[in-house]
């Protein structure tokens, strides 16, 4: 078997279901790359891209905030708040966002609005470094 299934699933929709020679995400504990007859594996991801090389070569970039990466024999499923093609993102958007989290941190008043500040931050990182890789990968 030269691919495996993958399932990219929101909150809100599917995003991509479709076979792929390889995935490259980002758990926990760094970089991830799944290919036919890995391991059985539950990890979850950070915030960042997840990658889906199809079995024609062609590399589809998303950006997830995050969720759950759920590998079976022949099944890759990617179970998340939100996924975006990398296409989509909207790079106006993501640097307001940094910019709004950036700005509550620095007039911080409580741990709460503190921790609210930093996930907004880190998901807007997120989305301007898939925006990155999306770029670099157009390039090459």
């Amino acid at each position: 078997m030269t691919t495996l299934r993958v399932d990219i699933v929101s909150a809100e929709a599917e995003i991509f279901h479709g076979d792929a020679s390889m995935l490259i995400a980002t758990g926990e504990l760094g970089e991830l790359g799944i290919t036919p007859r890995h391991a059985p594996l539950i990890t979850r991801l950070k915030p960042g891209h997840v990658e889906v090389v199809l079995a024609t070569g062609e590399r589809q970039q998303f950006y997830v905030s995050g969720g759950i990466l759920e590998v079976q024999p022949q099944v890759v499923t990617v179970l998340t708040d939100t996924a975006i093609r990398a296409a989509d993102l909207d790079e106006t958007a993501a640097q307001r966002a940094k910019k709004e989290a950036e700005d509550a941190l620095a007039n911080r008043t409580d741990a709460l609005e503190v921790s609210e500040a930093q996930a907004k931050l880190a998901e807007a990182m997120a989305q301007l470094q898939a925006l990155e890789r999306l770029r670099k990968n157009l390039r090459v």
